[in-house]
């Protein structure tokens, strides 16, 4: 079933919408959509209240721990007073943190109140794919897979996709493939993708890699990049058959946005639970 996934993308401590592809240039060559004036922990109280699941944390660069571990506790109270206020109230969402991640901290994040971690770069030492590196960050998270998001954000080469990292803009040698795929389905829960040649720009999803992804991926998979209006989240859908779900940032009204309302993506997802449950 595709579902909305909301997200909280930080830099500098601040919660922001960047133009991705412009996010390892200078400061002054920064193409930002979109800066909040409200904290990390609304917008992570906000999608609790509103039941939803799968928000992902994403920390741009350095600068950013506080306001990411400021998001997860205000996630965790939100979960406890919901508790306390209803004992039928047996949702139970998820929330996940990336950037930055790596074997040395991975444990420590789930314990800072996030249900999963998301990787990329540590996975690709010297812009290789590294099979031990996976190995090593599983093992601390006690080899529980249920923990591990895979980040394999990319973007195109010789119209192919390849992962990116060091904020999108290192290239790595590791095509997007149903082979690279299933190397790593098995030592992770989901995938989220960003395709960064059209994060920030609201131009529209890459309609390919989606129809791709729904082909190659057995497990869960989140695509960003580009979605700019309600119709995308049908659009999503229809080209992975429900398989994918979809993150859409600038464009909604709650990071500036004025072509996606927050509250319909909400009343969306809650129409296609209906249609599961029927």
């Amino acid at each position: 079933m595709t579902r909305f996934r909301p997200c909280i993308d930080l830099h500098n401590g601040d919660v922001k919408q960047i133009v991705g592809g412009t996010l390892g240039t200078s400061e002054a060559e920064l193409k930002t959509n979109f800066t909040s004036t409200k904290p990390s922990a609304h917008y992570a109280e906000l999608y609790h209240r509103y039941h939803l699941s799968g928000a992902h944390i994403i920390m741009l660069g350095p600068n950013n721990d506080k306001a990411a571990k400021n998001a997860l506790a205000a996630w965790r109270e939100a979960e406890k007073q919901a508790t306390v206020a209803s004992a039928q109230d047996k949702w139970r969402g998820e929330i996940q943190v990336g950037g930055g991640i790596k074997e040395s901290n991975a444990q420590e994040w789930i314990g800072n109140g996030a249900n999963k971690v998301i990787i990329t770069s540590a996975l690709f030492p010297d812009n290789r794919f590294s099979k031990e590196r996976l190995q090593a960050i599983l093992k601390a998270l006690d080899n529980d897979k249920n923990k591990l998001v895979i980040d394999l954000s990319c973007r195109r080469k010789d119209d192919k996709w390849f992962v990116a990292t060091n904020k999108w803009q290192t290239i790595t040698d590791f095509e997007l493939t149903q082979d690279s795929i299933s190397l790593l389905e098995p030592y992770c829960s989901e995938f989220l993708i960003h395709a960064a040649d059209v994060e920030g720009l609201q131009r529209g999803i890459d309609h390919e890699l989606v129809s791709k992804l729904a082909e190659w991926c057995r497990i869960p998979v989140t695509y960003a990049g580009g979605g700019r209006s309600l119709e995308d989240l049908e659009l999503v859908k229809k080209l992975s058959n429900g398989k994918v779900d979809l993150t859409i940032g600038s464009a909604l009204d709650i990071f500036g946005g004025s072509s996606v309302k927050f509250e319909d993506c909400v009343k969306w997802n809650e129409e296609q639970e209906k249609e599961e449950a029927a």
